[in-house]
């Protein structure tokens, strides 16, 4: 089978499209998954950068995200079957394989059926954000009704998915974007004020828009710069997540004159440290998130698909920053 490999650490040219064995059940739980698509993320950029997470290093396959056909399944397998259509999150990090390939082999428990509405290029776009976004309103900030919340980089892969989450519980919206084609699609999925950061004070829109008051939730998806920015622009008793490193020289005394609660999400941690708890709680995620796809409440914008060998061209326009909605793998 064809799979995009890393055997050093770099920059795009590093993915290499190599020839490996069609991988093989070794469990009794195990499924075989015939890859149609795989997702590309940030954090497969920065595996490829810096080397993997986990300590069984390189060679390595990245992508957490997938979608696909299960081919064949092992004698305790009672959730799957041949020819059922998966999506996961599962492996890209390190130690499991990823998804930049033909084929994976998975324990069945880490899969869960994929949506009936969307083909399987949506599908493999949307477990890590929908994850993501999920755990920063839900777990980390316990969005509820009638809240305002802010979504940095609202057109992005997790902002945008966070926008329609957070007006599916009743809350109100508003969202930074870089320009009016960006603007014009977070308005579509419920944003109902966007600030454009480069030409409009953070602070004082958000002010303007809350009558004074500040945002009850605000999401970081950018950095540190915005994190601290963003500060000054909560109620008080307000709820800060970021889903990045906030930076080591932080001022929190006006973090904590507001009282606000400030989190860290990352949707990894549970792969990272093998917590069957937490992974158990990311499946019923996907699977409400599924339910709402199906229903036509929740879509995943994917607003551009490579080939498997134009990985590396994929992970170059990731990085220049101004992606709309996800780029994806298209293996079919």
């Amino acid at each position: 089978m064809n799979v995009i490999e890393i055997q050093e650490t770099g920059g795009p040219e590093v993915l290499r499209l190599v020839e490996r064995p069609q991988p093989e059940l070794t469990g009794p739980d195990d499924i075989r998954v015939r890859l149609c698509a795989a997702g590309v993320n940030p954090i497969d950029t920065k595996i490829r950068q810096r080397g993997p997470m986990l300590p069984e290093g390189l060679p390595a396959v990245l992508g957490c995200d997938g979608a696909g056909v299960v081919e064949a399944v092992g004698e305790d397998v009672t959730r799957f079957k041949p020819g059922d259509e998966v999506w996961f999150c599962h492996g890209g990090l390190g130690g499991a394989a990823g998804n930049y390939a033909e084929y994976r082999v998975i324990d069945q428990q880490f899969v869960q059926a994929k949506p009936r509405a969307v083909g399987m290029v949506e599908a493999a776009a949307a477990p890590l954000v929908l994850l993501t976004a999920w755990e920063a309103l839900h777990d980390r900030a316990r969005l509820a009704e009638g809240q305002r919340v802010l979504i940095h980089a609202g057109a992005g892969g997790v902002g945008h998915v966070a926008i329609q989450l957070a007006r599916l519980a009743g809350a109100r919206v508003c969202t930074t974007v870089s320009g009016p084609e960006k603007a014009a699609l977070a308005h579509e999925l419920g944003s109902e004020f966007c600030i454009n950061y480069h030409d409009e004070d953070l602070v004082e829109a958000v002010m303007d828009w809350t009558e004074g008051q500040g945002v009850d939730i605000a999401l970081d998806t950018v950095g540190p710069e915005v994190f601290r920015r963003t500060i000054p622009a909560m109620a008080h008793y307000g709820d800060l997540v970021t889903i990045l490193d906030p930076g080591p020289e932080l001022d929190l005394k006006e973090a904590r004159l507001r009282n606000l609660r400030l989190s860290l999400e990352l949707m990894l941690t549970p792969m990272l440290y093998d917590l069957p708890r937490a992974r158990l709680h990311q499946g019923q995620i996907l699977r409400r998130c599924g339910d709402l796809i199906d229903r036509g409440d929740l879509r995943v914008h994917v607003s551009q698909t490579f080939a498997l060998a134009e990985a590396a061209e994929a992970h170059r326009l990731l990085e220049q920053g101004h992606v709309t909605g996800k780029l994806v793998l298209n293996l079919e």
